[in-house]
């Protein structure tokens, strides 16, 4: 399991690109999915805390918060940009922040109201996914994604062992590296009309 710190320091320009897309509207935005008991999905909107010291998330009192409590497995995903359809995803393990001094620096970054029951979280990472659209007004379906991709080689953390990540980015014998992916897009395929007799 890397932190945050650890994967800029391999990767900065994707670590920079997923903290873009992840803060393209001020606070941090994205979609987190956590492990509900049952062992099925569950998805909520969150607003990740990106620092020097790591990827962090304040979750108040929730079942979303029970779940990264019993199962730290996550994934984070960006809100969709308005000018293209560029994506960025991370996923690991969760683990709360139990150190006071650490959890006060966090929040001082964050604002977080201190009033609020909430818990600080911090996500490690087994995997981190960039892919950038363009955004030349053209139809998604028409462009090509450029697709970089980044992998704890430990695997430790059991999200890329798991269900978490897909199974095409999922670790091999690539080391800790991002490596672009052409993605193929399917190309709408134009169907002859049949003519219709007249009556």
């Amino acid at each position: 399991m890397a932190t945050w710190s650890e994967f800029a320091a391999d990767e900065p320009r994707l670590a920079d690109g997923i903290r873009h897309l992840m803060q393209q509207y001020g606070p941090g935005l994205g979609y987190l999915a956590t492990v509900r008991a049952d062992g099925g999905p569950r998805v909520h909107p969150v607003s990740p805390v990106i620092t020097e010291e790591g990827l962090f998330c304040f979750v108040i009192d929730s079942p979303k918060r029970r779940d990264l409590e019993r199962d730290g497995r996550y994934a984070l995903h960006s809100f969709p940009p308005e000018e293209s359809d560029d994506e960025a995803y991370v996923a690991g393990r969760a683990r709360p922040v139990t150190d006071p001094a650490r959890v006060a620096r966090v929040a001082d970054r964050a604002h977080a109201a201190r009033q609020v029951d909430w818990r600080l979280f911090e996500f490690t990472i087994d995997v981190a996914m960039l892919a950038r659209r363009g955004g030349g007004g053209g139809p998604a379906s028409q462009s090509r994604p450029d697709v970089q991709v980044w992998l704890d080689p430990t695997g430790a953390g059991g999200a890329c062992n798991g269900s978490t990540a897909p199974p095409s980015v999922r670790p091999g014998r690539r080391g800790r590296h991002a490596r672009r992916t052409p993605v193929e897009t399917p190309v709408p395929v134009a169907v002859p009309e049949t003519p219709v007799p007249a009556p």
